[in-house]
């Protein structure tokens, strides 16, 4: 998050990822926790898909490098979107991490940047196939304490923390409740309103025209119009070494049940159970209106890994909402800044939601591991920088209809999609002026 950003909501200064993880050392604990998850769904149109991952490897062979992926894909004018987004997402987000990228800090670092370029990366691919439909995707990365959420599209994710402390990590791209994107969408050419039928009548809640979309962000959707864009709303969060649960599940569940009220349903429950608990509560009160899918994790410090043998099913569960969510005592509340934080707080690392790819794409430059100048950003694709495109060329001939920008080199297609999602066509008349 911006320091402007923490200074309007009157956060501390963030601490760095480095000094976090050195706490955690430290003080004895363990940067690898064991995770216990479970999912659960109802199907009504059959588009909700998942993703679950637990043991992917940074560095093929190398244990110390693992890490786990869990995502939520809510498809809408048929499945093939989110097919392919639980398919090859992950991939493209990997590919654009620095090649020779070093230790654990810096992927971390980079991650909020790479899930950028691979959220992009798969809406060209996907429309490269000329199909109409479109997903949400809601991507989760967990690496020991640190949780990075990256999301388009409406498909929550939450965390519940000791004592039953809730943070929502993603934002919702409801046209209907987004001013912000409203304006964004209406100022990048499209066109927002409900439904009219015949006599005028306005109904149901807002949308983009053409193509009637609820959502401003979403991977797919051609049909819509560029304005509506794959660029995710990331946060990356640091647990501390009590861990937590997160939550994260399709509009079929929350529509029907608010933040406080899913984490209430499922707290002392293990993982699996959860889940479809959740699912549960939400046809309860609403009905199958909808796909609802809902996958649980649960981040337990690994000494706590609740696999003893003497211990009953009951006692297990006792143990998890004890370990996870037992209230705290007045004294354990400690105070960020130049102390540590208390147990069961959350430091937050990054937050950046601009669907602007010059703002997103341009940070992180500076690490060790940056990308081969003639490299694209998005795409990966090694190439000869054209000129014109390339703000350090300099250059003043016309060679392209796109005007030099601040941010990383972009092939001329994805400079293309760059535009085209903010609203810009290329004029070469007009440039050469």
């Amino acid at each position: 998050m911006a320091g402007a950003e923490r200074e309007r909501r009157k956060l501390p200064p963030a601490l760095p990822l480095a000094t976090l993880i050195g706490r955690e050392l430290r003080a004895g604990g363990s940067e690898r926790p064991a995770l216990r998850y479970g999912h659960a769904g109802f199907a009504k149109r059959g588009e909700d898909y998942f993703l679950v991952k637990p043991d992917c490897l940074r560095v093929p062979g190398d244990p110390s490098t693992a890490f786990s992926v869990f995502a939520v894909f809510d498809g809408h004018n048929g499945v093939s979107a989110a097919v392919f987004s639980k398919e090859h997402l992950l991939e493209h987000v990997m590919s654009a991490l620095p090649p020779d990228i070093g230790g654990r800090e810096e992927w971390l670092q980079a991650l909020p940047r790479a899930l950028v370029a691979g959220f992009v990366k798969a809406d060209i691919d996907f429309q490269r196939k000329g199909e109409v439909s479109g997903t949400t995707a809601t991507l989760v990365v967990v690496d020991g304490f640190t949780v990075t959420v990256a999301s388009v599209g409406d498909s929550r994710c939450i965390l519940d923390t000791q004592g039953g402390e809730l943070q929502l990590l993603t934002v919702d791209h409801r046209l209907e409740e987004n001013v912000e994107e409203r304006e964004r969408v209406t100022a990048s050419g499209g066109e927002v309103g409900r439904l009219n039928l015949f006599g005028g009548q306005e109904v149901g809640p807002l949308r983009c025209w053409p193509g009637g979309l609820c959502l401003s962000r979403s991977i797919g959707d051609m049909d819509v119009g560029e304005y509506i864009v794959p660029v995710p709303h990331v946060k990356q969060v640091k647990l501390s070494s009590v861990g937590g649960r997160l939550i994260m599940a399709s509009d079929g569940i929350w529509d029907a049940l608010s933040n406080e009220a899913a984490a209430q349903s499922c707290r002392g429950l293990p993982a699996e159970l959860a889940a479809k608990l959740v699912v549960k509560q939400a046809l309860k009160k609403c009905g199958l209106k909808d796909d609802t899918t809902c996958v649980v994790v649960d981040i337990i410090p690994s000494d706590h890994r609740l696999t003893s043998p003497q211990l009953s099913p009951k006692r297990n569960q006792n143990k998890l909402k004890s370990l996870l969510f037992r209230r705290r005592s007045h004294s354990s509340v400690g105070k960020f800044g130049g102390k540590s934080a208390s147990i069961g707080s959350v430091e937050e690392l990054f937050e950046e939601g601009s669907a602007m790819l010059e703002e997103r794409l341009g940070r992180n430059l500076s690490l060790k591991a940056a990308s081969p100048p003639s490299r694209c950003a998005i795409c990966q694709v090694d190439q000869e920088p054209f000129e014109g495109l390339m703000e350090e060329n300099g250059g003043s001939h016309c060679s392209s209809p796109y005007a030099p920008w601040g941010g990383p080199y972009l092939c001329l297609e994805c400079r293309k999609k760059k535009d085209a999602m903010e609203g810009k066509r290329p004029s070469c008349s007009t440039a050469c002026r």
